[in-house]
């Protein structure tokens, strides 16, 4: 019988790049092992054009993403817990369930070319799905 889902939250300050495009990415290839969700610290306004574009470039969907505040997932019971840059580590809340944590930061690139946005998108895929699969022993072979 398949097991639920785990669900992993990934924290960013702004929650208007980063986090959103590793939200969508962790969604997509770890689809059915995991759910994820994303927040910020201190959310922006909207999610960044350069990510939106980084991910509709890769084929990944764009569509509902907006910032959300921390406060907004706060309650939910977290498996994993990723900060994907530093100050959202540093200011990572406590849950009240206690979830693993783990810190993989990633390059800023707001204000950059649509290139940076894509060499993030690449790095998050590159970097951050293995570390979800050997943070939370999944079968990395369910994903492929």
């Amino acid at each position: 019988m398949p097991t639920a889902p785990k669900t992993v939250l990934v924290l960013c300050t702004g929650n208007a790049c980063r986090s959103q495009m590793a939200e969508v990415i962790l969604n997509r290839d770890l689809a059915g092992q995991v759910r994820a969700l994303s927040a910020g610290t201190r959310p922006q306004p909207k999610v960044a054009d350069g990510a939106i574009a980084a991910l509709a470039d890769a084929g990944l969907p764009t569509e509902g993403l907006y910032p959300k505040d921390i406060d907004a997932v706060i309650d939910t019971p977290i498996d994993l817990v990723v900060t994907v840059c530093d100050k959202a580590n540093e200011s990572c809340p406590l849950f009240p369930r206690p979830a693993p944590r783990i810190h993989l930061p990633f390059h800023d690139p707001h204000g950059e070319p649509l290139e940076s946005f894509i060499q993030v998108r690449d790095a998050i895929r590159a970097r951050l799905v293995p570390a979800v699969i050997e943070a939370l022993d999944l079968n990395a072979t369910e994903s492929e």
